[in-house]
């Protein structure tokens, strides 16, 4: 389960959803537990979500549940994930022009 950067991630109203980066298209939703506010975050390429009283590791590429948390004893509060090791903007760049160029390179021989 790799981190797709075409896609981004929105927490909202008990769900996920995995949205199109270029074309703003929704790709998949998932419905977790309850109705409130949904944090997001990849961390690693993995993408974690928390939503009443649970914290949740989802597939990036189709939302599916892989696993979560019913953080015992803790209610079912407002969850807030937080998460890091994400691709920095000048790597990302690099690697889709990497790729364009190989593309390119391809596609004239």
């Amino acid at each position: 389960m790799a981190f797709t950067s075409d896609m981004i991630f929105v927490g909202i109203k008990g769900s996920v959803l995995g949205i199109d980066r270029a074309t703003g298209d929704t790709r998949w939703r998932t419905d977790l537990k309850g109705v409130e506010f949904v944090t997001v975050t990849v961390q690693d390429g993995d993408l974690f979500a928390g939503c009443r009283g649970r914290v949740y590791r989802l597939d990036p590429a189709t939302g599916t549940i892989l696993w979560y948390n019913e953080l015992p004893g803790l209610g079912w509060g407002i969850v807030t994930v937080a998460g890091g090791s994400q691709v920095a903007p000048a790597a990302e760049k690099k690697r889709r022009d990497d790729a364009s160029a190989a593309a390119a390179a391809t596609a004239s021989a």
